[in-house]
Formats: structure tokens, sequence, C-alpha cells
């Protein structure tokens, strides 16, 4: 089946927050707020310095898509490119719509200048392991840490 790749427009905003509740739900088991997800999907397509949204069509229709935000190494004097917010529709999976992704934002991020790619994957996800491993990803030897903050924008 051909996969084309896009940039998510305002249009796509309600599949892209109902991936992302459907992601941290298969995921992570956990339950995002609609309204917080609507808010920052738009945040991102209202304001392009925060990253950019691709989507995958199958047919015409949506199938998935992702989430890039960029990260500034000064020991590379480069960007990382994070590969975030990944689904894909349970019909599409195991169909190449990842591996279409993927290699769109691996495209744009050279063209672009960046140094490299990262994504995070929760730790028990076993199959996107593999599926990042069998796109030439490999496990960095760091951790992740993280201090949640309290704010209006946070839930």
């Amino acid at each position: 089946m051909p996969v084309l790749i896009r940039p998510a427009r305002p249009a796509d905003a309600a599949d892209l927050v109902a991936w992302n509740v459907a992601m941290a739900r298969e995921t992570e088991r956990k339950a995002l707020d609609p309204a917080t997800v609507r808010r920052g999907v738009e945040a991102v397509l209202e304001q392009p310095r925060r990253g950019f949204y691709l989507v995958a069509e199958v047919d015409g229709a949506a199938a998935g898509g992702l989430l890039v935000t960029y990260e500034w190494s000064d020991w590379r004097n480069g960007d990382f490119w994070w590969i975030q917010s990944v689904y894909v529709v349970p019909a599409a999976r195991r169909g190449g719509i990842f591996r279409a992704l993927h290699a769109a934002v691996a495209q744009r991020a050279a063209a672009a200048g960046a140094v490299g790619l990262r994504l995070y994957v929760e730790t028990e996800n076993q199959r996107a392991q593999q599926t990042y491993e069998g796109l030439g990803m490999q496990r960095c030897h760091y951790y992740m840490y993280e201090a949640m903050l309290d704010g209006p924008n946070h839930s």
C-alpha cells in the first residue's frame, strides 16, 4: 500500500489529539486530558519553532503520525531532532507506516543539517524497540530523568 507523508495541517488536530491519547493509554496505561493535549497540539501547529507533525496517509485517509521537536547540542554544534508522539492506527500497523514516517524525518533532518535523530521509548515496549533497531537506531547509554513542574499549562 502506498504511503503519502505530509506535514500536518490544522484540520489534523482532532486525529493528532486522539492518537496521542490512545498512544499514552496503550503504551503507558496513562489517561491524558484531551483538552490539554489539544492545546499542546495546537501550540505546535501555530508555532513552528516548537516542532512539526507529519501525517501518513493511505488511500487518502490519515493512518498515523508523529511529532518532531528540536534539541540543540553545543557538543556537536547542531540540532538533534526528537521523534515523539508516534502513533499508527491499529488497522494500518505492520504496513510500513512508521518506516515511511521515519524515512521522511531522516530526509528532512539531513536536508536541514541536523546532527542526528533521537527518540525515547517506554522500557517495556519491546515491539517498538525492535522496530527502531531495525531502522538502524541504537539504544544510547543515557538514562532519562524528569521533574514535573506545577503551573497553569500542566495537568
